[in-house]
């Protein structure tokens, strides 16, 4: 804590005003002081001009934060304390304070935005969604309490819901009305960051301290997150393969999931997982897929896709289903056209899975980090079902890039026929091939799932965009959970029909966040998230008529 010993503008530096630093000292006390200073944190790029040293800094010792602009250093939320015998001062890093002021790093990224709400300001303009039955309830485990860590809050679109969560009745729940029978069941998309891709990617998080960045920190961190949101299935991207193998499935297992889990197929050792509680789902099938193809140039990377069909436990019709899909998809914003063709690939096998007996589909929950931002053409062919890519260049089409630098046109088709999937985004058999070919060339992709997302992207009353990942590049929207919506779904988007065999009733979602609120606990990942994604987590229905 602060130390009321201390002279008056020694426990005001940092906030009113900054010693001249000069020669051979550098803080001028009335007593005498050692000259060992030891400052907590990275010294920003500017901090680069030559300063007196002592000789006998500690080992650990670093420029501190405050080096560089007055007006950066006048702003900077920072204050000495843990004065210690061996007059040894402890600047904490000022980035990891919550107290409503984001790094200074970041100001510039938001001058152009300084009429948006506070967060707390936007946090209570939530409360007032689109839907008329939106109901908004604190997260009932109050993680925001923590130090540095911002609050998310549920956002219910029906009463009922909320009485049952904060009840924590995670049973089924039967219709009182006997002609319907509805299971209420909670999912989560979460990119948990491979500890290989973080320390081949540094440059992304030149922000964070670097013990906040190792994989014994990270993982208890994550699988805390995970107990505390206590979802029923977990659909988790960037799973390192060693650490899935030795740590992660053991201990969900321990929680009660049950885990499936592909691995990449290149040299990047990780992969995607689906793991579901088993006390409330058995598993019918579990469909991995590869997007490489030896034999196709064009599909060179390693990516992959996961795909279960699960049974509720729960009376109802014997052939009741949900598929699950899971995926991440290529990063590189200047291939689209191996974005799309690894879409319609999950596609195609979701479309393989799914059928019911009387020709419908089960209802679909599809996850993943899709690497594209809402209103993307990769974004809007999911949400639609269609996509005429004449002429689109391949640098639009996840929309990553605000001035992309892939202008080559998607060739029509985009994929080669050998792949075996048509333009309706399902397996072909050989005749289905020899009638296209014999046909005209079409630039238009199609698929058979009507599908809403789980969230709306913007915050509405001030069309402040959500955000999923935040780190030192950029803070945007990449991670979905698609669903495929009930006839009596208000949440779900003007339009969507019901052609499923029922069909999932959206009951709540996990709130997100604007860039503003994650830098004011230092983006991510921070002292108490530890991924550069935030978890997306939805609370479902499945209603089988």
């Amino acid at each position: 804590g602060r130390h009321s010993m201390l002279p008056r503008h020694v426990q005001r530096l940092g906030r009113d005003w900054i010693t001249h630093w000069n020669g051979s000292q550098i803080l001028t006390f009335s007593s005498p002081v050692s000259s060992c200073m030891r400052w907590a944190g990275h010294y920003p790029p500017w901090a680069s001009f030559p300063l007196p040293i002592p000789a006998d800094f500690s080992a650990n010792w670093r420029f501190p934060p405050f080096f560089g602009p007055w007006r950066q250093f006048q702003n900077s939320n920072w204050h000495l304390d843990n004065y210690t015998q061996s007059c040894c001062f402890h600047l904490p890093n000022p980035s990891m304070k919550s107290e409503g002021e984001e790094p200074l790093t970041k100001k510039r990224r938001l001058s152009a935005q300084d009429d948006i709400s506070t967060p707390e300001q936007e946090t209570n303009l939530c409360n007032q969604k689109e839907v008329s039955c939106l109901s908004v309830a604190q997260n009932e485990e109050k993680r925001g309490s923590k130090k540095g860590t911002i609050k998310r809050h549920w956002e219910y679109f029906c009463q009922q819901s909320k009485t049952m969560k904060i009840a924590k009745n995670k049973g089924s729940y039967q219709s009182s009305t006997g002609s319907e029978a509805t299971f209420d069941f909670t999912v989560m998309s979460y990119n948990i960051l491979s500890q290989n891709l973080l320390e081949d990617n540094s440059h992304l998080y030149k922000h964070c301290r670097q013990r906040l960045l190792f994989w014994t920190y990270r993982f208890p961190n994550i699988l805390q997150e995970i107990k505390e949101l206590d979802a029923d299935v977990l659909c988790l991207q960037e799973v390192q393969e060693d650490h899935y193998r030795k740590e992660i499935k053991s201990s969900l297992e321990s929680l009660g999931y049950h885990c499936e889990y592909k691995m990449r197929t290149g040299r990047k050792p990780d992969g995607c997982a689906i793991c579901f509680k088993t006390s409330k789902f058995s598993l019918i099938s579990s469909n991995p897929v590869e997007f490489f193809r030896h034999d196709i140039p064009l599909l060179d990377r390693d990516n992959v896709g996961l795909v279960l069909l699960l049974q509720p436990r729960f009376h109802c019709k014997a052939s009741a289903a949900i598929c699950i899909a899971n995926t991440h998809l290529l990063y590189n914003p200047r291939r689209g056209d191996i974005k799309l063709t690894q879409l319609a690939m999950l596609l195609a096998e979701i479309a393989s899975v799914a059928p019911q007996k009387d020709g419908s589909f089960c209802p679909i929950i599809l996850c993943g980090d899709f690497n594209s931002v809402p209103g993307s053409p990769l974004y809007r062919f999911i949400k639609e079902g269609k996509l005429n890519y004449e002429g689109l260049a391949i640098g639009k089409v996840s929309g990553q890039e605000q001035f992309p630098r892939g202008q080559r046109i998607l060739s029509i088709p985009i994929w080669p026929k050998k792949l075996g999937i048509s333009q309706n985004c399902v397996y072909e058999i050989k005749q289905q091939q020899k009638e296209e070919n014999a046909g005209q060339l079409s630039s238009k992709l199609r698929h058979h799932f009507k599908l809403s997302s789980v969230y709306s992207h913007y915050f509405p009353e001030t069309g402040t965009p959500e955000v999923t990942t935040c780190h030192s590049r950029s803070a945007v929207t990449v991670d979905y959970i698609f669903y495929s919506a009930a006839n009596d779904d208000t949440a779900a988007q003007p339009g969507t029909e019901d052609s499923f065999c029922g069909g999932l009733k959206l009951l709540g979602r996990l709130a997100l966040l604007t860039e503003k609120d994650l830098w004011t606990v230092n983006g991510l990942p921070n002292e108490n998230n530890s991924s550069d994604h935030l978890p997306l987590l939805a609370e479902f229905r499945l209603i089988e008529r």
